[in-house]
């Protein structure tokens, strides 16, 4: 038995260190908090994109969950859009080169806050079709009120909703309530909850101060 650890146990490890600040915040619910979580210094890093793909997509085949492409509001979203889109392209391959058939790909789209007042005048960039079943991602869970907006966007659009996927969820603000009011049937994850980065955070502070106190003066 493998005794690697998971995509999902390795971003936290990675989120924790480079996403997760304590200190006095004020957050975009208008409330204050004793820490801040910036999953994007870690969705943009090298590593945490790839980690955050291939966890995503871990999650969705762990919850027999099938669509064709995964989408989110800009700009929260961008990043873990285009790394499960890509991450699905990667597995796809793995496949092939193993000999049998996979899981589609998931393609990507991201949704303007507002319509385009030029061009087209779109609200939604990159994959776009009437009847498809799309996963709907965000970075941080708080109100819910960007997911929910991406919910409502890829249903104006004519797309269904699949499932709902947040990196991580502050479980404050009625952020939950809000995002499973908006998804009706379609289930909401989290991969991980504030207090699950939080101790991960706490725990690697601990051990780099154990660490000091054992170097020689």
């Amino acid at each position: 038995m493998s005794t690697n650890p998971s995509y999902k146990q390795q971003l936290l490890t990675l989120l924790a260190r480079t996403s997760f600040r304590l200190g006095n915040f004020t957050l975009s619910s208008g409330g204050t908090s004793d820490y801040y979580i910036d999953c994007r210094t870690t969705t943009l890093h090298a590593e945490g994109g790839r980690l955050t793909g291939h966890a995503v997509l871990e999650l969705l085949k762990a919850n027999d969950i099938e669509a064709e492409a995964v989408g989110g509001l800009t700009m929260g979203a961008d990043p873990i859009v285009c790394n499960v889109a890509t991450a699905s392209a990667w597995r796809a391959i793995e496949h092939q080169r193993l000999g049998y058939p996979g899981p589609g790909l998931l393609h990507g789209f991201l949704v303007r806050k507002a319509e385009k007042t030029h061009g087209t005048g779109r609200r939604i960039e990159g994959f776009c079709r009437e009847g498809a079943r799309v996963v709907i991602v965000d970075d941080v869970c708080t109100t819910g009120a960007s997911t929910v907006n991406a919910i409502h966007a890829a249903r104006e659009a004519g797309m269904i909703v699949a499932a709902v996927v947040c990196l991580v969820e502050r479980q404050e603000a009625n952020g939950r309530p809000a995002v499973e009011a908006a998804a009706g049937d379609a289930p909401f994850f989290a991969l991980f909850t504030a207090s699950d980065v939080r101790a991960e955070h706490v725990r690697q502070l601990d051990a780099k101060e154990k660490a000091d106190s054992l170097e020689p003066a």
